[in-house]
């Protein structure tokens, strides 16, 4: 492999071509109107032209990324993840143009991409599944019915796709029929299928995934554990290796389980399996992603592997560079996503243009990110900036030196994601490893409301008054400027 294709953008663009410059492999960028002089086209050794802004219009154009690889004598193509990197369709042509598609086969990707074929693929290797069905479901009689037998609170989701969309809880019969016409639509607008699944919903869900790892001579390994509880709108936000919660026994059935979901659909290449772990420490086979992920850095901060040069590897037909049990755990990674959102106001995009940006620095801190000073976000992509990315010798010290990092971290002219992951590392829950999937529920919703609430409830005293103080402190607003002059801490003060 002599030349490689990078079919997508921003910073996992740039973080491929780190991995394909230290193997010595030439790199070609693509581009579209709002990338023209980002720093991965400039970056590649060579770069070429897509289209107008919008990914349909450009990042999605197969034929002509096919096309371009033919003319420049490229012989794979790296996905990255989003866009094309999980598309079949895609993966099949560029397969029958003679190009090696780094990732796994288009008929592994088939299986695990549609979550109901992903769960009677893996039945019979004895992964644990969440109670439900693994049939779709259209007709609203018979998924009530079927959710009746199954006990509420259940879940509807989309049978394909992710990312929380097609997704709904429903905790009494009588919301039923209306969450699931507004599942099937929103499947149906997301995915052009309305196809949906019922599963009990799990209390109290800890969101926990496995890298795993296969090559074409039948080994197959996993890379231990993420913690990807801390989310927004089902979205990850912060993820941490290794997680807090899990014990080496589970650790290794948890692995055990995510290797047969590879052995499941003849899989080859990098892979996540993610797992949803309940308040009785059960674990429960949620997807699996046939791709590279966006927290892969902390898996290889404590591995001290390069995942992209071992997809590269397994591409070319070589053998894993490691078997398990020369795999070790040294540490503990921590990341933040920093995204350009306006955590206070719901997460909400906020998209500007980045008048000052410094990144922090020192050992064991490392910066995924895809912008330089006095650049626009675009507002046709994802708005996230960077990945901000520390290692310690064990959980307190990452988080630490999370926290220094973030103070480090300069970036004016939009909201971030930076105070609201300031928040996480300090509040007592995440400390302590005892949170789940509800952490955003429970602990950030608007102030005013939460710790008013709180107080009227009598829970202030239990959860902590200078808990309280501390998180408004954290949250970082303009009204939290001192206790005397706080109202919300005038309330709570006059509660208790």
């Amino acid at each position: 492999m002599n030349k490689v294709l990078i079919a997508n953008r921003g910073e996992i663009a740039r973080r491929v071509i780190r991995t394909l410059r230290k193997m010595g492999i030439a790199s070609v960028a693509v581009y579209s109107d709002a990338d023209a002089h980002a720093p991965h086209v400039t970056e590649a050794d060579e770069a070429v032209y897509l289209g107008e802004s919008p990914s349909s219009q450009s990042y999605l154009r197969q034929d002509l990324i096919i096309e371009y690889c033919k003319k420049l004598g490229v012989d794979g193509i790296h996905p990255g993840y989003g866009f094309l990197s999980e598309n079949a369709e895609f993966a099949r042509k560029v397969k029958e143009a003679g190009i090696t598609f780094i990732g796994p086969s288009p008929e592994a990707m088939e299986i695990m991409g549609d979550k109901l074929s992903a769960k009677q693929a893996v039945k019979s290797f004895d992964v644990p599944l969440v109670p439900g069905v693994d049939e779709a479901i259209t007709d609203i009689a018979e998924a009530k019915r079927i959710a009746s037998e199954v006990g509420y609170p259940i879940l509807i989701k989309a049978s394909a796709g992710g990312g929380g969309k097609g997704m709904r809880l429903v905790e009494r019969e009588e919301d039923f029929e209306e969450q699931m016409r507004m599942a099937q639509n929103e499947a149906r607008s997301s995915f052009g299928d309305d196809a949906v699944f019922i599963e009990k919903f799990v209390t109290k869900p800890r969101h926990i995934e496995i890298q795993v790892f296969a090559d074409s001579h039948g080994n197959t390994v996993h890379l231990f554990e993420r913690e990807c509880s801390i989310q927004r709108r089902h979205q990850k936000v912060i993820e941490e290796a290794p997680s807090a919660l899990l014990s080496p026994e589970m650790r290794s059935k948890m692995g055990e389980a995510a290797v047969n979901v590879c052995k499941a659909c003849n899989y080859e290449g990098a892979g996540t399996v993610e797992f949803l772990v309940d308040g009785n420490m059960d674990f429960f086979f949620l997807e699996m992603n046939t791709r590279l992920q966006v927290e892969h850095p902390v898996t290889e901060e404590i591995t001290g592997l390069d995942l992209v040069e071992w997809q590269i590897r397994v591409a070319r037909g070589e053998k894993l560079p490691k078997a398990q049990h020369e795999l070790t755990i040294n540490g503990h990674a921590l990341e933040v996503r920093v995204y350009a959102e306006d955590a206070l106001s719901g997460f909400t995009p906020d998209i500007g243009t980045l008048e000052r940006y410094r990144l922090p620095s020192g050992e064991s801190v490392r910066v995924d990110d895809a912008f330089v000073e006095g650049m626009e976000i675009p507002i046709y992509y994802d708005p996230m900036i960077a990945k901000l990315v520390v290692w310690g010798k064990d959980r307190n010290s990452a988080i630490r030196r999370m926290i220094k990092a973030i103070n480090e971290y300069q970036i004016s002219g939009l909201s971030t994601t930076l105070d609201f992951g300031k928040f996480v590392m300090r509040h007592k829950a995440f400390i302590s490893g005892d949170f789940d999937t509800n952490f955003v529920k429970h602990y950030f919703t608007d102030p005013r409301v939460m710790y008013t609430a709180m107080a009227e409830e009598g829970e202030a005293l239990k959860y902590g008054i200078q808990q309280i103080w501390n998180d408004l402190k954290l949250m970082n607003n303009h009204d939290f400027a001192s206790k005397e002059e706080n109202s919300t801490w005038k309330i709570v003060r006059t509660k208790v």
